[in-house]
């Protein structure tokens, strides 16, 4: 006897998934991290839960939006944890909260230099606005790319190396200049809708501008100098004069202590980016030069690489 097989029943409208609470989130995360459609610019080199935390974290930042889980992973990015995003995604957003009377994007020229603008109005208060950004502005800010082989330093082989120019700068001059005057216009003119959320280029631009500000860490403190021994007393028929010791006498470098405490702190490192934290935070070469052991900087050097060759299996290497 065939068991009933229902019937497929044809029409009916697609419906979204929208995940309600927390938990239904991270069930969609994991969904979709499990199934590699995950974007790679968002989840990185992450795995398991804590790429799907970045998907969540995507997915709830799209839901405050309006935006439904799959076009959140298609808007948005991660930056350093700031969400973010992608310039059509930012006009997406703006454009489906009802309250555009138009929105135009573009670019012209003039006196032979490009100039992107955004022109939109509100439907509720018919406020307007345009604002443009022009590849003067661009160059001052020291954004705008012109050449095809730019000059890259290589951190890990301590080299620059010539390297195609990949800058969307440079790739998309256009689009770019329109992005950037959008972000400005919409966010001013739309901020209730955006809520404060920046473009991709915007927020990977203040990302470096940090970075750049944070690059010199403060030197490793050096190991305390061992207390000097008692002078030896003095005999009865002579007068021993003893040097004053002064607050300015200089801490004596341990070479051995200092070694291994750069040892000790990368073997804490779990991943590449925090070797280079580290390494970083020693400022090795330099305090090695200092203190008269320039000879032993590759060897400063070698404990680094070690560490990094441990962590290349755990880190798909």
């Amino acid at each position: 006897m065939n068991a009933h097989i229902p019937a497929l029943t044809a029409g009916g409208q697609v419906m979204a998934i929208v995940p309600q609470t927390f938990e239904e989130t991270l069930r969609v995360a994991r969904a979709v991290v499990a199934s590699g459609l995950a974007p790679s610019a968002l989840v990185g080199k992450l795995t398991g839960d804590d790429a799907a935390a970045a998907v969540a974290v995507a997915i709830m930042s799209g839901a405050e939006l309006g935006l439904k889980p799959m076009v959140s992973l298609r808007s948005f990015t991660v930056i350093n944890g700031k969400p973010a995003l992608y310039g059509d995604g930012l006009i997406n957003v703006v454009r489906m909260s009802g309250k555009v009377a138009y929105l135009r994007t573009g670019w012209e020229e003039r006196n032979g230099k490009m100039v992107g603008f955004c022109e939109a109005k509100r439907l509720d208060t018919s406020e307007d606005k345009r604002v443009e950004f022009s590849q003067v502005d661009a160059e001052r800010a020291g954004l705008w790319q012109t050449e095809a082989i730019v000059t890259k330093w290589n951190k890990w082989d301590k080299k620059n190396e010539q390297k195609p120019n990949d800058s969307p700068w440079y790739r998309f001059p256009q689009r770019m200049l329109a992005w950037r005057a959008a972000g400005y216009c919409l966010r001013e003119l739309f901020g209730d809708v955006l809520g404060g959320i920046r473009d991709e280029f915007e927020v990977r631009e203040i990302d470096e501008v940090e970075t750049m500000r944070d690059i010199t860490p403060e030197k490793p403190a050096l190991p305390p100098k061992p207390p000097a021994p008692p002078a030896p007393p003095a005999k009865a028929a002579e007068t021993v004069e003893v040097a004053p010791v002064t607050e300015s006498t200089e801490l004596e470098f341990n070479l051995g202590d200092f070694l291994e405490q750069i040892e000790t702190g990368l073997a804490g490192a779990k991943d590449d980016v925090e070797v280079e934290e580290i390494w970083n935070d020693f400022d090795a070469p330099a305090v090695l030069e200092t203190n008269g052991h320039a000879d032993m900087i590759d060897t400063a050097f070698a404990i680094r690489d070690r560490r990094l060759a441990q962590l290349a299996p755990l880190n798909g290497g």
